[in-house]
């Protein structure tokens, strides 16, 4: 008897998983229709879920609109920077090693706040300034202090690259350019898509 109602709750528990993962790809996928509005739903699972791990959708189809370059290889691919109607402006792009060898993402671009560097390599030390409101903004958090942006980061192999994305509060409606910024990276200009 006891050896049926292990192997329902197994079932049971195997669906669960299955249902779980299909939830969380389905709301990480959304957002592809409108190219004008950003995957808000991107931003939604990584405050639920503890970040946003690398996806294969995000960014990848686009030419990039900047670059910032990185120590050992690593290229920053800027592909679109989004104003949100709900306030907030989602910058999206790939993150590529350029070099021949596999190299470790730098802890740095984590930046040095305890709150964020708390939830494992992310691209959380990024802000943008507005050089004419001499304005400078960090990259958005979740309630539980996860920062708004791919996290999860390691080891890029040579050639490897991954789909990223970042999320700030939006400068003003009149501010049409800002500043990247990115820990161990050069900065780049940014236009604003309204």
């Amino acid at each position: 008897m006891s050896i049926g109602f292990t192997a329902r709750a197994r079932r049971g528990a195997v669906a669960l998983a299955i249902a779980t993962g299909l939830a969380v790809g389905v709301a990480s996928c959304g957002g592809g229709g409108d190219d004008k509005k950003p995957q808000s739903s991107a931003s939604a699972s990584a405050s639920k879920g503890g970040g946003s791990g690398p996806s294969t959708q995000e960014g990848q189809s686009q030419e990039p609109v900047a670059e910032l370059h990185g120590q050992d290889g690593l290229l920053l691919q800027i592909t679109s920077t989004d104003r949100d109607a709900g306030g907030f402006l989602t910058v999206n792009g790939n993150l590529k090693n350029d070099a021949a060898k596999s190299v470790v993402v730098p802890p740095q671009m984590s930046g040095d706040e305890t709150e964020i560097v708390k939830h494992g390599p992310s691209l959380g030390g990024a802000s943008l300034v507005d050089p004419k409101g001499k304005k400078r903004y960090y990259v958005l958090r979740d309630t539980d202090g996860r920062p708004l942006t791919t996290s999860g980061l390691g080891t890029l192999e040579a050639g490897q690259s991954l789909p990223v994305f970042l999320q700030f509060p939006a400068p003003p409606e009149g501010t049409a350019e800002v500043t990247l910024q990115l820990p161990t990276f050069s900065s780049a200009p940014l236009k604003i898509s309204d």
